[in-house]
């Protein structure tokens, strides 16, 4: 792809997304500024047409963008705001302002109200597009919405309201599927950004550090973990791939569960991998290394772990009539692949 985009949304990261930034959100801080940089930018509406004041991206060409939101740790739901807003373009919905997440999880209803658990960003999101009985639907979210999952500068919340909203935005599309399909196809893009991110950290590390008069990425031992972790990080980036279409913003469905089952397989091994390299440093919190690591746990999860993406690929093959063969031939693009 032109790398204009990519190049221009690196710089910006560079400037506003910094790891002292990146804690202090974590920690509590405001995380205004920052969107606002990300909104000036038009970011959020790259995947929208040029009709509602987009750059009318395909998915295949926002890939490395997502990436580098998890490349740089980014606390804000940016790339699912890019898939909704352009899912709003496409039905004509106004854009409410703000930064917009997608629940990974059904909406449901008890004694106490509304709530819906494990919302990816849910504590530095302003609205959450949430599927009820199959239709979705855009909810606000306020403080009093939100309650930490209790996991040490966790950003994912459970969200909770006592009553529906005056006006929540009503969808025509997505529908539940779509929407658990956006979110896990973008997920495992910013999975590769993380992953691309621990292997450079681990690799300067290995470089860095002397150990019995040499630098200890000289031994075999600490070669082979870096090598293995080489490997999953370009695996798990070809297989983001195969969740793009070559034309349009909406994931394919049997490229995402490639996508997603094999990032989320990867990502315990390489967080372990990484830390391995690293020894003891590597999980204090004044270094960065934990900034991803701790996302890769918290992204394996997000709209479903491997697990539960090998299943529907292997019920998607037996529900069929191809050859194995023919089955994985059916989910891969040669030229979206080679991109």
């Amino acid at each position: 792809m032109d790398t204009l985009f990519s190049d221009a949304f690196e710089r910006l990261l560079a400037d506003v997304c910094e790891p002292a930034a990146v804690r202090r959100i974590e920690a509590g801080g405001d995380y205004t500024a920052m969107w606002r940089a990300l909104d000036e930018g038009g970011f959020p509406n790259l995947l929208a047409p040029e009709t509602h004041a987009g750059a009318a991206l395909a998915l295949i060409d926002a890939a490395p963008l997502v990436a580098l939101c998890g490349r740089y740790a980014l606390p804000l739901p940016l790339a699912y705001t890019m898939l909704a807003r352009a899912w709003l373009a496409q039905t004509d919905t106004p854009v409410p302002p703000g930064s917009i997440t997608i629940a990974s999880h059904a909406l449901a209803q008890d004694e106490r109200g509304w709530r819906v658990p494990q919302v990816p960003f849910g504590m530095t999101s302003d609205w959450v597009l949430v599927s009820h009985e199959g239709v979705g639907s855009l909810w606000p979210i306020e403080a009093q919405n939100r309650a930490p999952d209790g996991i040490h500068a966790s950003l994912d919340a459970t969200l909770a309201w006592t009553h529906v909203p005056k006006e929540p935005l009503a969808l025509p599309s997505p529908g539940a599927d779509d929407m658990r399909d956006g979110g896990a196809a973008l997920t495992a893009m910013m999975m590769t950004g993380a992953l691309e991110r621990i292997l450079d950290l681990s690799i300067a590390y290995a470089n860095d550090r002397t150990q019995f008069g040499r630098p200890i990425g000289k031994f075999q031992a600490i070669q082979q973990q870096i090598s293995v972790l080489a490997e999953w990080t370009f695996a798990a980036r070809m297989a983001a791939k195969l969740a793009c279409p070559r034309d349009g913003f909406m994931p394919t469905r049997h490229g995402t569960a490639i996508a997603k089952s094999y990032a989320s397989e990867v990502a315990a091994p390489a967080a372990a991998a990484a830390h391995a390299v690293h020894g003891a440093i590597g999980i204090t919190a004044e270094h960065n290394l934990q900034l991803y690591t701790r996302r890769l746990h918290a992204w394996r999860r997000a709209f479903g772990s491997e697990s539960a993406w090998h299943e529907r690929l292997g019920q998607a093959w037996l529900d069929g009539d191809d050859s194995a063969l023919d089955f994985i031939r059916a989910g891969h693009d040669p030229d979206v692949v080679s991109a």
